[in-house]
C-alpha cells in the first residue's frame, strides 16, 4: 500500500510537472520530426548560404537569429547579410560598422525599420564588433512599389547609378510559382498582373547581392521575411537559378497552438521550422 501511494504520488507530481511546460518554442525538421538546435547548427556548419526566414515581429526568431549567429561564428567565418537593410544605404552601413559613423548617424542617414533597434541592431552590432561584413541586399523600395504598380519596364527608364541597387535586368519572373500564385490571390481585388512582380524584385535583388558578396570558405547568414524563402521557392529559386552547386540551408517560422507536432500543412515549407505559440509577445 505504501509503495502504491508513493507511485501515485510521483505520478500526480510528474503531470503537474509536465502541465507547467511551457516551452517557448519547438524545432523540427522538414518532414515534421523534432530535432535539436545543435544538430541544425551541425547541418547550417558545412552550408554555403543560410536563409533565415522569419516573422518581422517574433522575439523568439529574432533571438534564435542572434543565438544562431553567434554560435556558428565560433565555428565559420560569416558574412551577414539582411532584407532590412536597402542596398543604396550600403555605404552609410559601411561606415557604421567602421566607426566612421555612431548610432545617431546611421538613424539619420538610413532607411531603418521601426523595430530596427530591438530586432536587427544586436546583429549589426555583432557584425560590427566582430569585424564580418553586413550586406543591405534589398531593393530600394521605391522601385519595388514602380514595379508594383507599372511592372518591370518601369526600371529600363532609372539610371546606371540606380540599376546598381538592383538585380541585373531583365528581371527573369516566372509567374506560376506558388508563392507569387498566392500573393495575387491574398490580395484579392486589389491585386493586378504586377503585383507579384514586386516580390520577384526583391527576391532577385537579396539573391543577386547574397550571390556577389559570396566568399570562398564563409558561410553567408541571410535574414529575411519567411515569405522570401519559404517552399524553397524566392531567394533561394534564383539563388539556384544562377548556381545549382550551393548549400542552401532555409529555415523558416509557423505559429501552431500545439506545438508537439508540426502541422501536416507546415511541412517541407523549409529544412528547418520554428514552430511558436500564436501567444508569443510581438515586437510591434
Amino acid at each position: 500500500m505504501r509503495k502504491l501511494i508513493v507511485f501515485l504520488l510521483f505520478t500526480s507530481f510528474s503531470t503537474l510537472i509536465f502541465s507547467q511546460n511551457k516551452p517557448a518554442y519547438k524545432l523540427y525538421n522538414a518532414k515534421g520530426a523534432k530535432v535539436s538546435y545543435k544538430s541544425m547548427l551541425k547541418k547550417m556548419k558545412k552550408a554555403d548560404v543560410v536563409l533565415f526566414g522569419e516573422h518581422h515581429d517574433n522575439p523568439i526568431v529574432h533571438w534564435l537569429q542572434f543565438e544562431t549567429t553567434s554560435d556558428l561564428h565560433k565555428l565559420r567565418k560569416l558574412i551577414l547579410g539582411a532584407e532590412m537593410l536597402e542596398a543604396d544605404n550600403q555605404v552609410v552601413l559601411n561606415e557604421y560598422l567602421i566607426d566612421s559613423i555612431n548610432q545617431k548617424g546611421l538613424d539619420t542617414l538610413a532607411r531603418l525599420w521601426r523595430n530596427y533597434k530591438t530586432d536587427y541592431k544586436p546583429l549589426v552590432d555583432f557584425a560590427k564588433n566582430n569585424k564580418l561584413d553586413f550586406i543591405a541586399t534589398n531593393t530600394p523600395r521605391r522601385y519595388a512599389r514602380e514595379v508594383y504598380k507599372k511592372g518591370f519596364e518601369i526600371l529600363d527608364s532609372i539610371s546606371d547609378k540606380e540599376k546598381m541597387w538592383i538585380a541585373p535586368l531583365p528581371i527573369e519572373y516566372d509567374a506560376t510559382l506558388p508563392g507569387y500564385v498566392k500573393f495575387k490571390e491574398m490580395l484579392g481585388d486589389h491585386a493586378t498582373e504586377n503585383s507579384p512582380k514586386a516580390q520577384a524584385l526583391k527576391d532577385a535583388t537579396m539573391a543577386y547581392f547574397i550571390l556577389k558578396n559570396m566568399e570562398h570558405g564563409k558561410l553567408f547568414i541571410h535574414y529575411n521575411g519567411s515569405y522570401h524563402s519559404d517552399d524553397y521557392e524566392g531567394i533561394n529559386w534564383y539563388l539556384n537559378k544562377e548556381n545549382s552547386n550551393l548549400k542552401i540551408i532555409t529555415v523558416s517560422v509557423v505559429e501552431q497552438e500545439n506545438l508537439k507536432k508540426l502541422a501536416k500543412e507546415n511541412k517541407l515549407k523549409a529544412d528547418y521550422m520554428i514552430v511558436v505559440p500564436p501567444t508569443m509577445t510581438k515586437t510591434y
